[in-house]
């Protein structure tokens, strides 16, 4: 399990900005250790624990890029159409003889270049007839070709250690003739609501109770990240045993996440919970929605004394809790998978809405997009509130507000996180 030292986090201002988080957490927390092989039809998503070195050149040998015909390139002449014998046919996978001076051979896609060829004209721009081929004038040399080692040379790192398996990266480790790669252990994150309020979907909803949302909504932000997410339930209103549940629970796991109990209301208790069971680093993050969050470090029952298990303690409003998680938890599971830091995606539209601010504090506003010539257009969702589950499914990002804007009008131009693309 992940054990780090338990002032790994610590910052004496009062509002962490989003900024200084990421920094903390890409300086302070440590890379892992150790590696295990998966085949590569389980890769996906896991993190390469060394540099991936092409074994083979690719492609392995020099090879036609289209369907055509392969020859000489001295053989054409300088002026006016050339016309060469037709001397055979080489198809993708078939061994290819050397070619004589003043022929060409019908090649198609992939096939290799027989000897002494070093051009392709497409065949859609030459003319059989006779026997012959008829070539037009001006095709440079090596043209329609493709090198041995065009993609990835011999030896030449294709996937640098750090790098997170999308499809395209197995992909490519395939036609390098990978089966299986060394890469990180998945994170192993542990994740609580906390509320008296809370039942669990499916049960009986009694009276003042409300179905739990957020252990879900946070483990299937986990699903998209190295990590395995371990649904460990409801916490009770009640410090002592969440802080047990927590040290408990710090033994286990690599990270914890809670989502409520973290602002300063008399039932809120994860915050002196942390501070009961080992230090809590910082509390409150200058964002909104969001701004009640917490991070800290965990002992573990029998622990060292001054390491433990991180914990990040969410808001319990669902849109709060998203946004704190894609700039506290998202980031902290990367470093402890040892992936490469990874920057939300962003890109600029135009608002379509006015909204005001206070200064000094990053905003999220939900805004849908709409897309055509220029900018995409955003529009503001029509009603607020952190604790409105259908302002995420009926958005399609937020508009991200820096700390110095305190106004926005329609016509502005706004940076948008597509929440979508991360989710």
């Amino acid at each position: 399990m992940a054990q780090l030292s338990d002032d790994c986090f610590a910052f004496g201002g009062k509002l962490l900005a989003v900024e200084q988080a990421a920094a903390l957490i890409a300086e302070r927390v440590p890379s892992p250790d150790g590696s295990e092989p998966v085949a590569l039809r389980a890769a996906l998503g896991r993190v390469l624990a060394e540099d991936l070195r092409a074994p083979v050149a690719l492609p392995p040998f020099f090879n036609s890029a289209v369907d055509g015909y392969a020859f000489r390139h001295a053989d054409l002449a300088p002026q006016g159409e050339t016309r060469l014998r037709l001397a055979g046919r080489l198809q993708a996978g078939a061994a290819a003889a050397p070619i004589a001076p003043g022929t060409a051979i019908r090649i198609f896609t992939g096939a290799p270049m027989p000897d002494g060829a070093d051009t392709v004209m497409m065949q859609e721009d030459a003319q059989e007839e006779g026997g012959a081929v008829i070539l037009p004038p001006g095709l440079k040399r090596g043209a329609n070709c493709r090198p041995a080692g065009e993609d990835v040379a011999l030896g030449e790192v294709a996937l640098a250690e750090g790098r997170r398996l999308g499809p395209a990266e197995i992909g490519l480790a395939a036609a390098l003739g990978c089966a299986s790669l060394n890469v990180r252990r998945r994170v192993r994150v542990g994740v609580f609501s906390t509320g008296d309020e809370l039942a669990e979907p499916g049960a009986q909803l009694g009276g003042a109770k409300t179905y739990d949302s957020n252990r879900f909504t946070l483990m299937a932000l986990l699903a998209g990240l190295p990590a395995e997410a371990v649904d460990l339930g409801i916490l009770p209103d009640d410090r002592d045993a969440t802080a047990r549940a927590l040290r408990e629970a710090a033994a286990a796991h690599d990270l914890l996440l809670t989502s409520g109990g973290v602002s300063t209301g008399e039932a809120d208790h994860v915050k002196a919970a942390i501070e009961a069971g080992g230090r809590l680093v910082f509390w409150r993050l200058a964002v909104k929605p969001g701004r009640p969050a917490a991070m800290g470090v965990i002992r573990p029952e029998g622990g060292s004394a001054d390491a433990g298990t991180p914990v990040v303690g969410l808001p319990g409003n669902p849109v709060a809790a998203v946004v704190t998680f894609l700039h506290l938890a998202r980031p902290l599971v990367l470093r402890l998978a040892g992936a490469t830091a990874e920057t939300l995606p962003r890109f600029a539209a135009e608002a379509a809405f006015a909204y005001r601010k206070k200064a000094g504090r990053r905003e999220y506003v939900r805004v849908s997009l709409a897309f055509g010539e220029g900018l995409p257009v955003a529009r503001k969702y029509p009603r607020e509130g952190a604790g409105l589950l259908t302002s995420l499914t009926e958005s399609d990002a937020f508009a991200e507000l820096p700390e110095e804007v305190t106004q926005v009008a329609p016509g502005d131009r706004v940076r948008v996180l597509p929440f979508r693309a991360v989710f």
